[in-house]
């Protein structure tokens, strides 16, 4: 009976036709995880990216209308200054519905004899514009889309590396085949089999993306 034909030998070559198998069937899993993951990167940075363009403009929304409520309050205080109380009450009645609740508020403080009161109706936590609230949620989205794109690209990197570890096992597996020593072979194919069932184990852990 020649070394080939040994039940030993018989065995190696079952267990590296396997190896190969899974090695070859896992690396083609974990490509495709590394694709989906490219992608779901991109498509997190493109939720970033309208998220802050969206952020920006509410910002420049609220900018002017903050510019309005200023231009109105201090023609009002310019009025009043004079003791024009018709234009005080013209100025007055065209105040933004968002500004009447802060102007309200410092009022209600007595800023003409108080000298504990608000500096302006600006001063005052009844002063919240809704644009400037639209503004922080954007980018408070957009902040967690980045962040979600970091760890998008973490994962198809992670997976691109267990494409290159399930190819060693490969490697080993199919290099296994090629010795002529049974201790040479059983001994390079553990080896393939700890590198293929390390990378296994290690790559349960992650996440899995599949399209639908």
């Amino acid at each position: 009976m020649t070394d080939v034909a040994k039940p030993e030998h018989r065995r190696l070559e079952i267990l590296s036709v396997v190896l190969l198998a899974m090695a070859a069937l896992s690396t083609a899993w974990a490509s495709y995880q590394s694709a989906r993951w490219h992608g779901e990167q991109a498509q997190a940075q493109t939720r970033a990216t309208s998220s802050r363009l969206e952020s920006t403009r509410a910002s420049d929304v609220a900018n002017r209308e903050g510019q309005i409520d200023v231009a109105i309050f201090i023609q009002w205080v310019d009025a009043r200054a004079r003791g024009e109380t018709d234009l005080e009450a013209f100025y007055e009645a065209r105040f933004r519905e968002e500004f009447v609740p802060a102007f309200e508020a410092w009022i209600a403080a007595e800023p003409f004899t108080n000298p504990d009161a608000p500096l302006s109706p600006f001063a005052v936590p009844e002063y919240d514009l809704d644009a400037t609230r639209q503004a922080a949620r954007l980018e408070a989205q957009a902040a967690a889309a980045s962040d979600e794109a970091r760890e998008d690209i973490q994962r198809a990197d992670n997976y691109v590396l267990a494409v290159v570890l399930f190819a060693s096992a490969l490697f080993f597996a199919g290099i296994s085949t090629k010795l002529g020593t049974l201790p040479a072979r059983a001994s390079i194919l553990a080896l393939g089999y700890l590198v293929f069932v390390t990378t296994v184990v290690w790559i349960a852990t992650f996440p899995v993306s599949v399209a639908v």
